[in-house]
Order: structure tokens, then C-alpha cells, then sequence
């Protein structure tokens, strides 16, 4: 099998007519002889910040010595980069003799598995084949029925947050939502989660005591920023002083209080990561799309800020960061909450070039400009991604204004080819 061949075969697996569970990601990891039963895994839920947690942990434990496979979606360039060894997204031929050596037991399932549960079982396989120390796991969706609950004893459950997103899935009530994340607590094995509002952390701490499991709270009362530019982050958490990182946004400290919990708790259970190797992996950490600096004069910023959630934090940091409005250029899914993004956008934006991403599920650009410009702010759609963002940086340079792009993940790699 080719690799085009093999994200062919990926690619024609679909979502419609599956239910949730666990039972067909189950049936073929058995006929594949478990792969996941080989693998010690940092498993890690949440609604925003997973991908940035998991990128931290990944640099520590590389850090540390250790041999690190990280499983994370969505790619935000290329389809490798879902899975990765030591930061690097595995090469075409493992991908392919993987997906080949998958197919035939997916093929013979009278229940065929999901796209999602046939990439979490070759993901598996690979770490198997390249016999990795440690992988660190993000979950696709939800937590409880993703096909990468089906580890039974992590090393770490690792929840970065709750809030609304997903809710026709998940639930419409922070509770609701909080259960299914909950489920990856597993019994007798340890957890760390950020802070959460009250009816979402009551959640975890009811399932986490259901399980024996001891969990771990952040302390933002314990976080000290010392600067936060465009240049990176200093700040302190508890008494570990100094910490940097160069990735930019006004969650990142907050996600860095939670890698430093998150490695106290695996010291406790054996993986070995002194203190510097915690301030490498901290310091060297990468992971685009998140308010990540394109380009300088004037600032070009891109944030996959795609729920409210996400949305609020870039806002927040473009005001702390420009201290001043900035032009916008957006695109979304139309099953997102769009009206209410905007309403967080519409403030701080001078004007608003909107797009349609390359996706079934996206909005259509003029139908979102109007929804600016309902808000009182300037707006026009245009027909490709090129076009809008050409017209978008002509404008931040012509005014001297920043540029911030966001409203959707699978806007990056057509964003990303003009830097």
C-alpha cells in the first residue's frame, strides 16, 4: 500500500450511521493483537488547550530521555502530524505499512470502525512498532466514548479545561460535558485538571473519588507572569521561578501550571523528570496555530481559536499583547456558535475580511461578514482564501494595524503556504 493509497482508505471510513461507544475501536485492537496493551500513555481531555499541554509534555519527557509518541488532532498541515515520534510527524511509509497492516482486520468488522477509531488503532500500532517510552494521548472528542479510552490504566489522566463546544455530543450543561471528559479517569490511577467552575470540577472530583483515582487542581492564585510579548512568556508557578516559553497567548501560563502538575504527579509514579529537563521542555516547546506570529510589520497573528472558549482567550491576549483594535480575518464552521464568537470579536476589531474554509461544514464568507456587520463593524466577505488575505494584510499594513486570523483550525496549512 501506498500513502496515498492509505489516506484513501482513511479518508472513505465515515462518521455517518456509527454510534458512540467503545465496541468496534475494541474489536480491532484485539484482531490486531492489541497494540494499546504495549503502550504507557499521559492520556489527556478538555476543551481548549489540549494540544498546547500536549506539546509541553512532549518536549519535558524528551527532555528527560525518554523516546515520545504523541497522538493529537486535528493536523494542522499535513496528516503525519497526528501522529509523531519525538516531535517529528512519522514518515509516509510507516503511515502506509500501519494503515496496510490495519486494513484487512477493519475490512472483516461487520460494525466497520469510524475514521477517528481506524487512525487511533494505527496510531497504536506505530508506537508499537517504534516501541516509544511514553505516549501522550490526546482525545479526539469528549472523552468517556473516544475510541482512545480504550487504555485502561494511564500513566496520568490530564483534563485541561471545560467549557461549551461540541454540545449536540457532549451536552449542553457544563456538567454534562465535565462527565464525559471524566471518563478517563480510570481507576487507581492519578489526574491532574486545571481550574474549572464549580459544577464542572464537582464532576471530576466525584468521579475521580468513584475510581480511587487522586487528583490534582492547579492554583492560578500561584501563577506570577513576569512578561508576556510577542517575544514568549516569563513567569513563575509555585516555587519553580522563571519559567519561559515562546509560545504566545494568555492561557499559556495556565497550561504551563498545569505541565508542572502534571509532572509532579508522574515523579510520583515512577517517570523520572528532574527540574531541568522541565525547564527545556517548557522553553522549547513548539505548536502552531496558536497565537502564533506569522509575520512582523505589522503583525501577522494566527489562533485556532474556534468555540468561545478559544475565541475569548485570543481576544483577551491580542488586547494585552496590541493594546489597541486590530483587523480581523475569519473564517468558521457553520455548526459553530458563530453569533456569539463574534460578539466577542466585534469589539476589538476595526474591520473584518471573512472566508470560507476548505470544509463541507464551513460558513459561507458573505453570510458571516453580515453577522459583523450587524455589530456595527465593517466587513466584507471574499470568494477564496488568497483573496481575503491579501486584502486583509494590504489593509493592517496600509493603517499600521495588526492582523489576527482565527475562527477555525483547518483555515492554517492555506494561511500558513503565504508565510
Amino acid at each position: 500500500m501506498t500513502y496515498t493509497e492509505a489516506l484513501e482508505y482513511i479518508h472513505s471510513v465515515s462518521w455517518r450511521g456509527s454510534v458512540p461507544g467503545l465496541s468496534r475501536i475494541t474489536e480491532l485492537c484485539e484482531r490486531m493483537g492489541h497494540p494499546e496493551k504495549d503502550l504507557r500513555c499521559i492520556h489527556i481531555a478538555g476543551t481548549n488547550g489540549k494540544g498546547s499541554t500536549a506539546a509541553y509534555l512532549t518536549a519535558v519527557l524528551r527532555a528527560a530521555g525518554y523516546r515520545v509518541g504523541t497522538f493529537t488532532s486535528p493536523y494542522v498541515r499535513t496528516f503525519n502530524e497526528r501522529i509523531a515520534i519525538d516531535g517529528r510527524p512519522v514518515s509516509n511509509y510507516l503511515l502506509a505499512k500501519a494503515v496496510e497492516a490495519a486494513k484487512p482486520h477493519a475490512d472483516a468488522m461487520a460494525d466497520r470502525p469510524t475514521e477517528f477509531e481506524l487512525i487511533t488503532a494505527v496510531g497504536f500500532e506505530i508506537f508499537r512498532r517504534k516501541k516509544v517510552d511514553i505516549v501522550v494521548l490526546e482525545v479526539g472528542l469528549g472523552g468517556r466514548y473516544d475510541s482512545t479510552n480504550i487504555i485502561k490504566s494511564p500513566l496520568l489522566s490530564v483534563i485541561t479545561g471545560i467549557a461549551f463546544d461540541h454540545m449536540q455530543l457532549l451536552g449542553n450543561t457544563l456538567g454534562a460535558i465535565a462527565s464525559e471528559k471524566a471518563g478517563i479517569i480510570k481507576q487507581n490511577c492519578p489526574a491532574v485538571m486545571a481550574r474549572l467552575a464549580d459544577e464542572a470540577k464537582q464532576v471530576l472530583e466525584a468521579e475521580a473519588k468513584a475510581q480511587n483515582a487522586p487528583i490534582t487542581e492547579v492554583d492560578p492564585d500561584a501563577i506570577t507572569v513576569h512578561a508576556d510579548t510577542l517575544l514568549g512568556i516569563e513567569m513563575d508557578y509555585k516555587e519553580r521561578k522563571n519559567l519561559h516559553t515562546s509560545l504566545i497567548g494568555g492561557y499559556q501560563p495556565r497550561n504551563i501550571a498545569l505541565v508542572c502538575e502534571a509532572v509532579d504527579a508522574l515523579c510520583k509514579v515512577g517517570v523520572q523528570i528532574s527540574e531541568d529537563a522541565l525547564y527545556e521542555g517548557i522553553s522549547t516547546a513548539k505548536w502552531p496555530a496558536r497565537f502564533e506570529l506569522l509575520s512582523s510589520e505589522p503583525p501577522v497573528v494566527f489562533d485556532g481559536g474556534h468555540n468561545e472558549e478559544g475565541v475569548r482567550a485570543a481576544i483577551e491576549t491580542a488586547k494585552h499583547v496590541f493594546g489597541e483594535k486590530v483587523i480581523i480575518l475569519t473564517g468558521v464552521m457553520a455548526d459553530k456558535a458563530y453569533a456569539p464568537m463574534a460578539d466577542l470579536i466585534a469589539p476589538v476589531a476595526r474591520e473584518v475580511f471573512t472566508l470560507k474554509p476548505d470544509n463541507p461544514r464551513a460558513m459561507e464568507a458573505d453570510a458571516l461578514a453580515a453577522v459583523y456587520a450587524e455589530r456595527g463593524v465593517p466587513a466584507k466577505g471574499y470568494p477564496t482564501i488568497a483573496a481575503a488575505l491579501q486584502a486583509a494584510r494590504a489593509r493592517a499594513k496600509k493603517l499600521g494595524a495588526p492582523l489576527l486570523i482565527l475562527g477555525s483550525l483547518y483555515l492554517y496549512k492555506d494561511i500558513y503556504k503565504h508565510f
